[in-house]
């Protein structure tokens, strides 16, 4: 079984959720591990207005932990991950159709994988690099390997920004996971002090295990790089991520 690895450094770290929205509260969290819920937008007063109306509920917290992560800087590659996206957007899409009303164009082109990463974009006037990673229950380890790879061509740092919240009401039948209103982003940089690091590997076969009752993979991550935690080690069809952190 071979596996391969990659590491890196968090220079910053932003998170946010309805009813979680500093750091002492997500510190509360990692530690008591309750489900988040709400429907409490984030205020993302960074951001113009013209723009920042624009964006819905999801997006609004991608946003929010972007700029607070990120703080003045520009010229830095952003990689947006989210598993599920603007699906409440999408299905308003499909609904509109079905009763032959005409689609906004507004809506469509907000409903697109890459549409919060543009907003970023746009409202900051920065030219930097952007990429939209979904890749299933594996998204947040993909877009690691991904951001990892532009620290690997040179880039000095990469802003990662993971966010999702629960499916829409037509959708629920296909969740897998307790799934949870949240955000969060990373500035990444090449290993330093304390490293985080990603191996992979693919097991002899496949693994059933059951995840209904886990968190959703980016709080899984997210509580294991807050609390410190050594290892952390999850299994998603015929591949094995072992995360670990070393202080």
């Amino acid at each position: 079984m071979s596996s391969s690895r990659v590491s890196f450094s968090v220079a910053s770290c932003a998170a946010w959720a309805p009813t979680v929205e500093t750091k002492e509260a997500w510190l509360a969290w990692a530690n008591a591990n309750y489900i988040i819920s709400g429907d409490k937008a984030a205020p993302v007063q960074a951001m113009p207005a013209m723009l920042r109306r624009r964006a819905g509920f999801l997006s609004k917290m991608a946003l929010q932990v972007a700029y607070q992560c990120l703080g003045e800087r520009v010229g830095v590659p952003t990689v947006f991950i989210s598993r599920h996206g603007e699906a409440s957007r999408s299905v308003d899409l499909l609904l509109d159709l079905a009763k032959g009303e005409p689609l906004s164009p507004t809506s469509f082109g907000l409903s697109v994988h890459n549409a919060t990463g543009g907003l970023f974009s746009i409202a900051r006037a920065d030219h930097a690099s952007g990429i939209a990673v979904a890749a299933g229950k594996s998204s947040v380890e993909h877009a690691v390997i991904e951001a990892c790879g532009l620290l690997a061509d040179g880039e000095p740092a990469v802003l990662l920004v993971v966010y999702d919240c629960p499916l829409p009401t037509p959708y629920l039948v296909f969740q897998d996971y307790a799934e949870q209103p949240f955000a969060w982003a990373w500035l990444m940089q090449p290993p330093g002090d304390e490293v985080v690091s990603l191996t992979w590997s693919v097991p002899l076969e496949e693994s059933s295990s059951n995840s209904e009752e886990r968190l959703p993979a980016g709080l899984d991550v997210l509580r294991f790089y807050l609390r410190k935690d050594q290892a952390l080690e999850r299994t998603c069809g015929r591949c094995r991520w072992l995360w670990t952190h070393h202080v």
